[in-house]
């Protein structure tokens, strides 16, 4: 079997257990059949199969819908939680940096992101001399579409 299709085959199996315990209403796992779990094994499916096939381009997406699955599971079970948007810049973040783990690719954006998405989500209780940082938020927050936007145009003039 090709090695594509061993990802197909995994995530068919995970998820096939999955609805399988749900029809069988097996009472440990009744409180995860959501759209958060089947995110949780998804994302752990694509991790995994990234390091048991050593195909690491994978490892990114997988982080990335792990941590979100992760987050929303999180929001859903846990009062203590943090609701805030620049979770999902932690979330690219850390995506970034476990790449670069294997592949040592990605440092400066996973440390960026990270940074940005620390300095966003404490934002509300910063000392009095750092308070040029709400100025800098205020104006990310109404224009951060552009940036997107610019962001798409390099990765498309981007050469190779």
């Amino acid at each position: 079997m090709k090695k594509q299709h061993k990802l197909l085959a995994y995530l068919f199996i995970v998820i096939g257990i999955f609805f399988l315990l749900r029809q069988l209403r097996v009472p440990i796992v009744t409180d995860f059949y959501s759209l958060p779990t089947l995110l949780i094994i998804s994302g752990l499916v694509l991790v995994i199969y990234s390091y048991t096939a050593k195909r690491y381009q994978n490892l990114f997406a997988g982080t990335i819908i792990l941590g979100i699955g992760i987050h929303l599971h999180g929001l859903k079970s846990y009062s203590f939680w943090i609701d805030h948007w620049a979770v999902y810049l932690l979330i690219i973040g850390i995506a970034f940096i476990i790449r670069y783990l294997q592949t040592k690719d990605g440092l400066l954006p996973g440390l960026l992101l990270i940074g940005l998405s620390l300095i966003f989500i404490f934002s509300i209780e910063l000392p009095a001399w750092l308070d040029w940082i709400y100025t800098v938020i205020d104006f990310l927050e109404q224009y951060w579409p552009i940036a997107l936007i610019l962001v798409g145009f390099y990765f498309l003039k981007k050469k190779k």
